[in-house]
């Protein structure tokens, strides 16, 4: 199995270091696997004046699956647009067909008050957002900064989703919601937007090949409420790119830290590109005091979706509770009486508990 490891920027380099720890103590247990490392991102710019180097998209093409950290950093704020490092983040999205991120929201009994809300009100949830990662307002055309004929400068963008689109991402939800609860809320905008009305019509035509799975709709803004009023209502959330990328980022906070958050990005084989949903934090970088534990879990996400080894993918799920059970944290889910540790004693931890 070939992984291309792409640790990217800021505290993507020391994150991406923990979890190659964890496949390579999986690797002296028997498992077969081939790393081979390369740049995005800004370091990608650094290295090759291209925040995608073709080099890297080459080999990440012929990988079975992709490691990422995390790009961008304040240095490269002043670039052009097509040279920052987030496009070479959309770009590898779009160049390996990623069209569905899987973004699960899981409190660990013992972060239960690491969260921003009531005990009671998160204990136990377990949440799957499905965000549809190749379309909708981040790859719509035409887009640009224009002036119109008063004079008035005007940005503007286009939102769009094909009814193909629509309908590969709303089947993998519903298969999805097939594997868990057979619940399914599909969020979008569509008391205002067309593109929203187009998408509510094009997932409830799809759910009548679904019937054992409920299926309700909510508007962004409503979800984007309940999710802190009462997040144990959701199974799996289906949304579109702009809406997704909003609400799991809220929905990370449920669970105490982004830094517990892995995800997946899969194409219609389920070769995946899996990074933690949370960014390359420059201001920390360096410091040895990031949290591995979603890079690491997003590890064992890629053995579950793209691998189908489910075994090793609960070993490392279980390590991880292991740690946590030892009172063992990083400082974003440290409280008193724990035992705090940096990046690299986490990833050591993380090994040990193996």
């Amino acid at each position: 199995m070939k992984i291309a490891v792409l640790p990217g920027d800021g505290i993507g380099t020391e994150i991406v270091a923990q979890a190659a720890k964890v496949l390579e103590a999986l690797r002296s247990d028997g498992l077969k696997i081939e790393l081979e490392y390369a740049h995005i991102g800004g370091a990608g710019y650094d290295a090759a004046k291209d925040p995608l180097p073709e080099a890297t998209l080459k080999l990440s093409q012929q990988s079975d699956a992709v490691l990422l950290g995390a790009v961008g950093g304040y240095q490269y704020d002043t670039l052009p647009r097509p040279m920052r490092p987030e496009q070479g983040l959309l770009r590898i999205r779009k160049g390996l067909g990623l069209f569905a991120n899987l973004r699960p929201a899981l409190v660990y009994p013992e972060l239960v008050n690491s969260s921003s809300l009531k005990p009671e009100l998160v204990s136990g949830l377990d949440i799957m957002i499905l965000r549809e990662l190749t379309g909708d307002i981040y790859f719509g055309q035409p887009r640009g900064i224009r002036t119109l004929d008063n004079g008035e400068r005007q940005g503007f963008d286009t939102m769009h989703y094909s009814e193909s689109e629509v309908r590969r991402v709303a089947h993998v939800g519903f298969q999805i919601a097939m594997k868990r609860n057979k619940k399914m809320c599909s969020v979008d905008k569509a008391n205002v937007l067309d593109t929203s009305m187009f998408w509510r019509e094009i997932v409830t035509e799809v759910a009548k090949e679904y019937p054992q799975v409920e299926l309700s709709h909510m508007y962004v803004d409503n979800a984007a409420m309940q999710l802190v009023r009462a997040p144990k209502q959701f199974d799996v959330i289906l949304t579109g790119n702009i809406f997704g990328d909003i609400l799991s980022d809220e929905a990370s906070m449920l669970t105490g830290s982004i830094g517990m958050l892995p995800s997946a990005s899969l194409d219609a084989n389920n070769k995946g590109l899996y990074e933690p949903c949370h960014g390359s934090a420059p201001d920390i970088a360096g410091k040895d005091i990031a949290n591995p534990l979603a890079t690491i879990l997003s590890v064992a996400m890629m053995l579950r979706y793209t691998f189908a080894d489910e075994a090793n993918a609960q070993r490392i799920e279980n390590a991880v509770r292991k740690v946590l059970q030892q009172g063992i944290r990083t400082g974003d889910i440290w409280q008193e009486g724990m035992q705090k540790v940096g990046c690299a004693a986490m990833g050591a931890a993380v090994v040990k508990a193996l």
